[in-house]
């Protein structure tokens, strides 16, 4: 990650911030990936997406960086200023969707250390339906990687997606998950 810094977006305007946490435990036999589903709720345009901890940036946050601990914390009960390692950030984005709010969202990677990951349980609130552990593995097998129909504000679109079981992760989220494959994978690019 240090030899990959993330670039920061460019926007017109002023947008909103926002933070998010890739969050890393070691399991049995590989590293798994801390994901969410966002709960459904009317007026969010993310509503019912499969999703990383975090959202926007509150003036209390002293940096992006305490945005995304803080909203970890709110939304999964994982406390990153006690139990995780700040590995780095990913590349700044922002929706490609005009119909989206102008947010630009920085990804954090953090990892847990495997006798802390014991001690963290999930506690969601009521901004998170569902949370599950992904092995990277899966990530970056490509049969979970393809294009797939998706429906969202009476429209019906093809994006790039991973598939994974019944989640299917696209958007912003899958973005980002793509830059983390590319550094993790491929880090001499």
């Amino acid at each position: 990650m240090a030899e990959h810094p993330g670039r920061m977006a460019t926007f017109e305007g002023d947008p909103a911030r926002a933070a998010v946490a890739l969050i890393f435990r070691p399991s049995a036999r590989e590293i798994d990936l801390l994901m969410i589903r966002r709960a459904e709720r009317e007026g969010d345009p993310w509503s019912g997406n499969i999703a990383l901890p975090g959202g926007r940036s509150s003036r209390n946050d002293a940096s992006l960086v305490d945005t995304a601990m803080r909203e970890t914390w709110e939304e999964t009960g994982v406390d990153l200023r006690r139990n995780g390692h700040l590995l780095g950030m990913l590349d700044e984005l922002h929706p490609r969707t005009p119909v989206l709010p102008p947010i630009v969202v920085s990804p954090y990677v953090f990892t847990l250390a495997e006798q802390e990951d014991r001690a963290v349980g999930l506690v969601l609130n009521d901004e998170v339906a569902d949370a599950f552990w992904v092995p990277l593995a899966t990530l970056a097998d490509p049969r979970v990687s393809r294009e797939t129909e998706i429906r969202r504000r009476n429209e019906t679109w093809r994006v790039p997606a991973f598939v994974i079981h019944d989640h299917v992760v696209w958007g912003m989220t899958e973005r980002i998950l793509r830059n983390l494959l590319h550094i993790a994978l491929d880090p001499d690019d």
